[in-house]
């Protein structure tokens, strides 16, 4: 049997009804998807790929954020050095502070953290990222058009966390406070 024609007044309808089911009927939707993909393939014309999920958000737990925040002010007083507007000072003077601030910060890297690169040729390197390859590891500039395999060269080779040692925490420590207020008596 084949299907009436409706008129355009009621396609309207049909159109306008069908909007609003398939945004509140997931299932609903799904089934249009379906009928729409075979109508195509009756036409010869192929199926819409289906949208890609975007990724789920997630918050970062702060804990950790914290916790390296308040070993770079205990070892290297990063947050005191940031906070200080050096535009007051001589070029000579920051970059004294910033030596002392760069040897804690280095200090509290190689203490808790073991970090190497992401890839191991020399920056200028002509390398092949083949089809697939990880994204969120490797960057692509430049002139990024088609698709993989694409051939450049290494212009940094990225850093990787490959071992974590942050101290332990008693139970009552607060990671809110990054460096206590001192009183001098």
């Amino acid at each position: 049997m084949k299907p009436d024609k409706p008129s355009f007044f009621s396609r309207i309808a049909i159109a306008c009804g069908s909007f609003f089911r398939i945004l509140g009927n997931a299932d609903f939707a799904g089934k249009v998807r379906a009928l729409r993909d075979t109508a195509q393939l009756r036409e010869g014309s192929p199926p819409v790929p289906p949208a890609s999920a975007a990724p789920a958000l997630r918050e970062a737990a702060p804990d950790g954020a914290l916790q390296l925040l308040g070993l770079l002010q205990r070892e290297a007083r990063f947050v005191d050095f940031i906070q200080e507007n050096v535009a007051a000072y001589a070029d000579a003077d920051v970059g004294a502070a910033a030596r002392l601030v760069h040897e804690g910060c280095r200090k509290v890297l190689s203490d808790n953290f073991t970090i190497g690169p992401i890839r191991d040729e020399a920056e200028g390197s002509s390398v092949t990222l083949p089809e697939g390859f990880d994204a969120t590891a490797i960057r692509v500039t430049g002139n990024v058009v088609g698709q993989p395999p694409f051939t450049g060269c290494v212009t940094h080779r990225g850093w990787r966390v490959v071992e974590l040692r942050l101290p332990k925490l008693a139970g009552s420590h607060d990671l809110h406070i990054v460096a206590p207020a001192e009183v001098e008596l």
